[in-house]
């Protein structure tokens, strides 16, 4: 997990969205951080120290001339980061950064800083389009500062614009991408499926599966973040697409072989995570299916096995395939059968308990030279850990 272990130093400013900093320290220890906290006197106003130092065990640093601290706090916080982040990064925040103030704990902390700097600002439109707050924004990058937001969104005032802070989840995303992840896949070309596909059997009928597309959707960010450059083929889904990403939409099985077919010539490595539907109906129909009778039978044509015609036309080692097997009874088995049926280098395992629609799950990476049964994690250390096999199969 890409933050396992890393120590993060949170600086928390004045306004309003502070309170999306409790949910970030615990998104952050979700994914394995060591947090430390470190505030404003304007975002004591809006969140109580209290609460951060029960979340991270450590007391918030809130004021530089705090006795309990020996020594010089804000040079023993930097020197502990691996990296920081500002959450939320308020104009004025941002504005004195910029000319290198450092006279309270989070920018005295800044100033020594010798790690990753991430900020996600919130504030009002009109305050992040000011061309001096842009100013300060240019040079800050300049400085080597890195960005998750702002985001269009709901202000605090009730209006709608760019400036509102990005979600806890975002930020600590754009903290793995920016700061920690290996560059192991640059300028490797990845392929990955992702959801369900959808087989029409009238307009408004359809054939379908449970799948949400998460775990595509992890995988596909996760190997941008190593440096990859990613194509994804997606069923419909909910999720939002990813940033960075070469995405194209399907809807069928037939659409999504096509879809792949057309980006195989430029793609080292293919990861099959859709659950493309086995059937679909022989015909679909025009018009709405009107009810008749008890009973209806709806004739179904096989799909075709995309994973298995890629391994079957494959030459040489190239690309990579990786395939998954969700089942219900005898995981670990099924998923030795599907590796050596369609000549996959690699097959993730998992229950379909423990799969659908989760943000965690639990898998079995079947290989060649073996088994490595995974603990439960989540969806997004599962796409890293099937990264990390990838990355020896290259």
């Amino acid at each position: 997990m890409t933050l396992r272990d890393k120590q993060i130093v949170v600086g928390v400013g004045g306004g309003i969205a502070a309170f999306k900093a409790v949910e970030l320290v615990r998104e952050l220890q979700r994914r394995g951080a060591k947090v430390r906290v470190v505030m404003t006197p304007s975002a004591c106003r809006f969140v109580g120290p209290i609460t951060m130092t029960g979340l991270t065990g450590q007391p918030a640093v809130t004021d530089l001339w705090d006795p309990k601290h020996p020594g010089e706090i804000h040079v023993e916080l930097a020197h502990w980061a691996h990296a920081i982040v500002i959450a939320p990064a308020t104009a004025n925040l941002l504005a004195r950064a910029a000319h290198g103030f450092a006279d309270d704990a989070v920018l005295a902390t800044l100033a020594c800083a010798g790690c990753p700097v991430l900020m996600a600002p919130a504030m009002h439109e009109r305050m992040w389009r000011a061309a001096a707050n842009q100013r300060n924004v240019e040079r800050l990058t300049q400085d080597g500062v890195r960005w998750a937001g702002p985001v269009q969104g709901a202000l605090a005032n009730g209006t709608t614009g760019m400036g509102r802070m990005a979600e806890p989840v975002q930020i600590a995303d754009a903290l793995e991408r920016e700061a920690f992840a290996p560059p192991d896949l640059a300028k490797v070309r990845v392929l990955v499926s992702a959801g369900p596909t959808l087989e029409d059997i009238d307009p408004v009928r359809f054939i379908s599966n449970r799948s949400s597309g998460r775990m595509g959707y992890a995988l596909a960010a996760a190997a941008r973040d190593r440096g990859a450059s990613v194509t994804l083929v997606t069923g419909p889904t909910q999720l939002p697409l990813p940033a960075g990403v070469q995405t194209v939409q399907v809807r069928t099985a037939l659409e999504m072989q096509q879809a792949i077919h057309n980006a195989l010539r430029k793609t080292d490595v293919v990861i099959m995570t859709a659950a493309v539907a086995d059937y679909r109906p022989a015909q679909a129909k025009t018009s709405k299916i009107k009810k008749q009778g008890e009973t209806m039978s709806i004739e179904l044509v096989k799909n075709p096995d995309i994973l298995a015609t890629l391994g079957a036309k494959r030459k040489g080692k190239r690309p990579v395939l990786v395939g998954f097997a969700m089942e219900t009874n005898d995981v670990v088995a099924y998923g030795r059968k599907k590796l050596v049926q369609k000549k996959a280098d690699l097959i993730v395992a998992n229950e379909a308990s423990v799969g659908f629609g989760r943000d965690d799950t639990q898998a079995t990476l079947v290989g060649k030279r073996g088994d490595e049964a995974l603990p439960p994690m989540s969806k997004r250390e599962l796409a890293h850990r099937i990264l990390d096999r990838v990355c020896g199969l290259l």
